[in-house]
């Protein structure tokens, strides 16, 4: 706790930091980010890129920061469900994964549900059709119901919807599928050549990991980080009109906490983030970089005393969406 404290102390809101949103996708091509850095307690927000090798992300992170603190936010799931891992026997979830092989059947979905095992739980490996898999793909996992397969937060709130199962890989997001490509193809190569990493919530909370020299990673959403922001969408965010229309928001938002846009950013936002299908890309990590900028700059990261993700499973095992303090709500039953 001292440590933690004296890193608080010499790691002030004037302490150089690099933050990074990765939006992930299966695929490689698909996958934008958005990097700001902080000198002199003010951000500076560069347009948005491509996240280029997986594998060395971290690194070059690094390397661009050039001895500041790091934060890396990515939305693919970091954690595992608390039942899951009660029945798998599995203590910490950064153990388990920088124990990981990328040749582990835990890369490779189940066919059929006869395959699924605790070493081989996500499942479907192609598009099915049925009602009822996801309660079938729990059974075979030995947990009690449909509901077990979710994580806390993963679970819906006030503000937002529900988020997809973490091993379930179908759906609009591929939840699973993008989890297995981030641990496989980010993180595992990062562990491998030591590249210095805090994963968040388990190593601490966020201020304890900020130091230079290192990456913190975080769970971070899009979606969340607009219910934290305060910004609203109306329409879609697939269509470049809705992404346009929230230029004034975003620009009022830039005004307000004194951060520097790059200047062909605010041309970008204002153009909806152009007319191409990765618009939508590059837009979450946009909104991603500026939630991860608001708990940086000292909002709460959801795991301290008195907020839902204060609980020592999610802090061992099961992992938190950074900077969530809405409670989950139970299912919406039909």
């Amino acid at each position: 706790m001292a440590m933690a404290a004296s890193l608080r102390q010499s790691y002030s809101l004037l302490s150089p930091v690099v933050a990074a949103h990765a939006d992930w996708s299966v695929n490689a091509d698909k996958r934008w980010m958005s990097v700001a850095r902080r000198d002199d307690g003010l951000w500076k927000i560069g347009m948005p890129e491509k996240v280029g090798d997986a594998t060395t992300l971290a690194a070059r992170l690094l390397d661009r920061a050039a001895g500041a603190a790091v934060v890396l936010g990515v939305d693919f799931p970091l954690g595992l469900p608390r039942a899951y891992s009660k029945i798998a026997g599995i203590a910490d979830f950064t153990v388990w994964l920088a124990g990981l092989d990328p040749a582990d059947g835990v890369f490779r979905p189940c066919a059929t549900l006869d395959e699924v095992s605790l070493a081989r739980p996500f499942y479907p490996l192609k598009s099915i059709v049925g009602a009822g898999q996801m309660a079938r793909l729990a059974a075979a996992l030995g947990l009690n119901d449909a509901a077990a397969l979710r994580r806390a937060v993963d679970c819906r709130t006030a503000r937002r919807p529900a988020g997809a199962p973490l091993f379930w890989t179908m759906g609009a997001n591929q939840c699973g599928k993008a989890a297995l490509s981030g641990w496989r193809d980010c993180l595992l190569p990062a562990f491998t050549r030591n590249v210095p990493l805090r994963l968040w919530p388990f190593a601490g909370t966020l201020p304890d990991l900020l130091a230079p020299g290192c990456v913190a990673i975080a769970e971070t959403y899009p979606a969340e980080a607009m219910v934290q922001t305060g910004l609203k969408l109306v329409g879609s965010k697939r269509r470049r009109q809705d992404r346009s229309a929230l230029s004034p928001a975003l620009r009022a938002h830039f005004a307000a906490c004194r951060h520097t846009p790059a200047r062909d950013l605010v041309a970008l936002i204002e153009d909806g983030f152009g007319a191409r299908p990765e618009g939508e890309d590059a837009f979450d990590s946009l909104l991603g970089v500026l939630g991860l900028i608001r708990v940086i700059d000292g909002a709460p990261d959801g795991t301290e005393a008195g907020l839902p993700g204060n609980e020592p499973v999610i802090r061992a095992t099961e992992g938190w969406v950074l900077g969530q303090v809405d409670p989950p709500q139970p299912p919406v039953r039909a």
